[in-house]
């Protein structure tokens, strides 16, 4: 977590405490949303990461020879909307593969269409066909999940991604 979410987050924390010693239930029930889905978010996104970068690790020490680079703050495009959050790129000789993961920060960046906590998108480069976006939502059990096309998104999906990486879609 970086010190400017630290910061964030404890502000949100102080304010909801403020209005509820204020007697502003309903401002610290939306704090208190607020937080919450902040922190699915988070952990949505790391997830999503994390997971596409340990693939890529085992693929790694299977033999291949992908390259990974990643950048914070990264912002991108979702519809109308602009999200803020991360940016994986794996590269193998002239493929590429990026996994963008985010959700608006400001007003002005929009919203998350459909209900949703986050968006991301999966894209291969000069492969359109092969790209996805995803939703993040919350799942009957309050963790999150990602979903792709209205199913959920597993390991064997972005298993599938790496495999378009390594041309070997056979």
């Amino acid at each position: 977590m970086s010190e400017l979410d630290e910061a964030w987050a404890a502000a949100l924390f102080e304010a909801e405490r403020q209005a509820r010693l204020a007697g502003r239930r309903d401002i610290a029930d939306y704090l208190k949303l607020r937080n919450s889905n902040d922190l699915l978010r988070k952990a949505g996104v790391e997830w999503l990461i994390t997971e596409f970068t340990t693939l890529a690790g085992d693929a790694n020490r299977a033999g291949a020879s992908i390259q990974l680079a990643t950048q914070e703050g990264y912002r991108f495009r979702t519809g109308n909307s602009t999200m803020v959050g991360h940016q994986l790129t794996l590269t193998n000789g002239v493929r590429t593969l990026y996994v963008e993961a985010g959700w608006p920060r400001t007003p002005r960046d929009g919203f998350v269409r459909g209900g949703g906590l986050a968006c991301a998108s999966i894209r291969h480069l000069g492969i359109r066909s092969a790209n996805e976006e995803l939703l993040l939502t919350k799942s009957k059990n309050g963790a999150p999940a990602w979903k792709a096309s209205w199913s959920i998104l597993h390991e064997a999906d972005m298993r599938r991604h790496l495999k378009i990486l390594l041309d070997q879609r056979r």
